[in-house]
Formats: C-alpha cells, sequence, structure tokens
C-alpha cells in the first residue's frame, strides 16, 4: 500500500485563514469604517446643528466647546454633552 503524506501546514491553516477573511471583511472593516464616519460628522457640528444624541434627546448646538456642546432642548433650557454622545444630525 502507498503510504498517504502528511498535508502540508499551508493546506491546514486555510480554513482558519478564510474564517478571518471572512471575519475581516464582514465585521471589522465596516464597523471601522462607521466609526471613521461617526469622527467626521462630530467634527464637522457647529451652532445651528440640530442633533439627537444617543440617548433620544433632541436638541439644537447653540454653542461649541472643545470636547463638549451646549444643546438647547427646549425654551430656556440648555444641557452640556460630550461630543461623543451626538448620534446623528436630523436632516432639514
Amino acid at each position: 500500500m502507498p503510504q498517504q503524506g502528511a498535508a502540508s501546514p499551508l493546506v491546514q491553516l486555510f480554513p482558519l485563514i478564510l474564517i478571518f477573511g471572512i471575519f475581516y471583511f464582514l465585521i471589522i472593516r465596516p464597523q471601522k469604517q462607521k466609526e471613521k464616519d461617526h469622527q467626521k460628522m462630530l467634527a464637522a457640528l457647529n451652532k445651528n446643528d440640530e442633533v439627537v444624541t444617543f440617548g433620544g434627546i433632541h436638541g439644537t448646538i447653540v454653542n461649541v466647546k472643545e470636547k463638549t456642546f451646549i444643546l438647547r432642548i427646549d425654551e430656556n433650557v440648555k444641557i452640556e454633552i460630550e461630543r461623543s454622545s451626538v448620534s446623528y444630525v436630523k436632516k432639514q
């Protein structure tokens, strides 16, 4: 009987490499792109932009600081929020 040779290490690692590639393109890469887009959006926020926070608070930016915003949520009601807590800008 002919003896079967052991599979090469590359053939044994191929399924693992394939699984990592699938995870990268389906999970890791889109998440990094989404985070990059969110950071661009935060950098572009200005006074009078209407925003929604991750907590669901709707308001208008009245003052932009280095790390925070002053948000007007009603007449004579203002709160200070972190830049990172802004979820998205409302389209007008």
